[in-house]
């Protein structure tokens, strides 16, 4: 086939050898299958996004680490040299969070290297050696879909005490293997620590997780992970291999508004009285 313009670097400085077929094109990426010193492997070549998707992102990036201070004003201006940086961030989160995620043991596709702008990964397959489908193309059996759950929720535990939340996790960007799910795609990923949205998305994934995996085995519709998990890691007991039940106690009590307001009002007139009095000290003198 053809060698696309994102691959042909790579292939000029010996990365990989050949590029045997599209794998899939996606709003940020194409992957391809490409053959890398005698090994089948994919290639993820990043696009460079329009300015509606590259504020689209905004939510995710909230509580990053930038390179330094020059770096994080010009993004914040949203300056030509600021989307530039930016855009950079954003491709070098997935093959950093990676690298940490396959060290830790979650089930992720092992990253072999990022260059040029594109990260070369091990190909996920299925049993006869093809891509591997996602969760969304398969249909299983009811202790099988417990057994991926709980694979998937102690997976997601695993990046949280990390520090880091997928923060777009469903059945689209789950690869069914015959050892079980492996997840991709994380450019989006999220601060646990950081971002003032991170419990939000953390439910949000544990939930889509729940719901795709209750159609095989309905009771899972009944569970709480995430809130449990989120209320272990805020009150900083959260390990890899903490013990989970699946059940949680909400709060059903009503704020009261009303004391509250009152505490703020107090608040305000002392204030008010404390610096009236500053006043009077001033025009004494």
């Amino acid at each position: 086939m053809k060698i696309p313009q994102g691959l042909q670097p790579l292939i000029e400085d010996g990365i990989i050898d050949a590029v045997l077929r599209p794998l899939k094109s996606g709003k940020e990426a194409s992957v391809y299958v490409v053959e890398a010193g005698g090994e089948v492997r994919c290639a993820k070549v990043y696009k460079d996004m329009a300015q509606r998707s590259f504020q689209a992102r905004v939510q995710y990036q909230e509580g990053r680490k930038v390179r330094g201070s020059r770096e994080q004003r010009a993004m914040g201006k949203a300056t030509k040299f600021g989307r530039r940086e930016q855009e950079a961030a954003w491709k070098t989160t997935e093959v950093d969070a990676l690298y940490a995620l396959a060290d830790a043991g979650v089930r992720v596709p092992q990253p072999h290297g990022f260059f040029h702008g594109v990260l070369i990964m091990d190909l996920v397959t299925d049993g006869e050696g093809f891509s591997a489908p996602r969760l969304a193309e398969v249909e299983l059996e009811p202790e099988q879909a417990r057994e991926w759950h709980e694979m998937l929720v102690r997976d997601v535990v695993r990046m949280l005490v990390l520090g880091m939340i997928h923060g777009d996790l469903s059945e689209y960007n789950v690869l069914a293997t015959p050892d079980g799910p492996v997840l991709i795609d994380f450019p989006q990923v999220v601060s646990a620590a950081g971002n003032n949205a991170a419990r939000e998305m953390l439910l949000r994934d544990v939930h889509n997780i729940r719901e795709t995996l209750a159609r095989f085995a309905p009771e899972l519709a009944d569970t709480h992970y995430g809130e449990e998990m989120w209320a272990l890691f805020e009150a900083g007991e959260l390990r890899a291999d903490s013990p989970l039940t699946g059940s949680f106690v909400f709060d059903t009590r009503k704020a009261d508004t009303e004391s509250i307001l009152w505490s703020i009002e107090d608040a305000r007139q002392e204030a008010v009285i404390r610096q009236q009095g500053r006043e009077e000290a001033d025009a004494a003198d």
